[in-house]
């Protein structure tokens, strides 16, 4: 896989909904990514945008299927499924999270030496994973 940064749930989201909510730092290193084709999300963040739309956590104005599919091709977004490297990376010690998406989500950039696009302080306290807020 070419080099690709990674985003959690919440960038994307705000990328979407709320681009003023991301961080100076983050919203650069995503329209970078989106000029160079590079944007990447772990396939567990679909399902977490999913679940925030049903329970009416945000509101994108459309239906679930069309705010993943504006997501997707909008922000040309590659989405990574989970493979066995990535589920035993996401069981490793370095986790403090206990949230089992996030460690998948993170995980996933570890597990292509990606940078994650993140605000979780959790994460971002992960000495092996690079992050960008």
């Amino acid at each position: 896989m070419p080099t690709k940064v990674f985003c959690d749930t919440q960038a994307i989201v705000f990328c979407g909904l709320a681009p003023e909510r991301l961080s100076p730092a983050a919203a650069n290193r995503m329209q970078m990514g989106w000029e160079q084709n590079s944007l990447a999300c772990a396939d567990i963040v679909l399902w977490e945008i999913a679940m925030l739309c049903k329970r009416r956590r945000i509101d994108p104005g459309t239906t679930i299927e069309e705010f993943l599919h504006y997501l997707e091709e909008g922000l040309a977004l590659t989405v990574v499924p989970i493979n066995r490297g990535i589920a035993v990376l996401a069981q490793a010690d370095l986790f403090q999270h206990g949230d089992p998406a996030d460690r998948l989500i993170a995980a996933t950039a570890l597990y292509y030496r990606a940078p994650l696009v993140t605000s979780d302080a959790k994460l971002r306290a992960i000495p092996e994973l690079e992050t960008i807020w």
